[in-house]
């Protein structure tokens, strides 16, 4: 199935979750803590990956399926084509009121990533890109920004990442800002509004998919804290953290990265 076709499907999903997500009050939706501290859950997250699944698992049937929301098992690891979905990532957001969460919906070939969505609602902000095609905000191209050194750039992390224990230089030497997002600071890095992101913690699939393509196809790198090539569909679906950004800030990063295990 070609890449654009498919991230037609994607474009139209995520604007059908957005009216459902949406149609709840973040405050007031009914809510649920997962087990093992793994974070709140909402009936809204629930009510978009049951029409998330439903629709797109009907389009295109040989797909497996991933999704935060969704039990996990050994039958997507057989599938060539993989759907990796985040019904709503921001929850915590979401809850709050905020209009910084989002959906993330990707398609992975093989391991990679040919067609990606992330979509904000509340802001009307929809990023796209697809393998080969560039990437998009609201249907027009982006690019990553052409910084060149850390000093000049500023990186969205959280607090925990500036710790001079992951720096093997010392002070990076960065302005931080920071958005919940995981898929939405990555579509910030894409548009170039950001010059980088770093996430050392060990990232699950769905966070990061759809994102990784925005930036990549929008002329960035991205790879795990390593530098090593982002793979999906793991049997553990998650990843060794995450860095991103146009390609010089992007190497500056992973250079002044002390190489430890990712914090867990």
């Amino acid at each position: 199935m070609p890449a654009l076709d498919d991230l037609s499907l994607l474009i139209e999903a995520a604007r059908r979750s957005g009216q459902i997500a949406t149609s709840f009050t973040g405050k007031t939706a009914q809510r649920w803590d997962k087990p093992d501290d793994a974070g709140p859950v909402t009936e809204a997250d629930l009510a978009v990956n049951a029409m998330l699944h439903q629709t797109l698992t009907a389009a295109r049937p040989d797909y497996g399926w991933l999704s935060e929301e969704s039990d996990d098992g050994t039958r997507r690891l057989g599938q060539r084509d993989l759907f990796i979905v985040d019904p709503i990532d921001g929850t915590r957001s979401f809850i709050e009121g905020s209009d910084t969460w989002s959906h993330s919906l990707a398609i992975a070939r093989d391991g990679r990533i040919t067609a990606a969505v992330v979509f904000l609602p509340m802001l009307d902000r929809l990023y796209a890109a697809a393998a080969g095609a560039g990437a998009t905000l609201n249907g027009q191209s982006i690019s990553v920004s052409d910084i060149a050194t850390l000093p000049e750039a500023t990186v969205l992390a959280t607090k925990p990442v500036m710790d001079m224990q992951h720096w093997a230089k010392g002070d990076p030497g960065f302005k931080r800002a920071h958005r919940p997002s995981l898929a939405y600071r990555l579509g910030l890095v894409g548009q170039g509004r950001f010059d980088g992101m770093v996430t050392l913690r060990k990232s699950w699939e769905w966070d990061i998919a759809a994102g990784a393509l925005i930036v990549t196809e929008a002329g960035g790198q991205c790879t795990d804290r390593t530098g090593q090539p982002l793979r999906f569909n793991n049997p553990d679906p998650r990843l060794n953290g995450v860095v991103a950004g146009g390609g010089a800030v992007h190497a500056a990063l992973l250079s002044g990265l002390a190489q430890t295990q990712a914090t867990p």
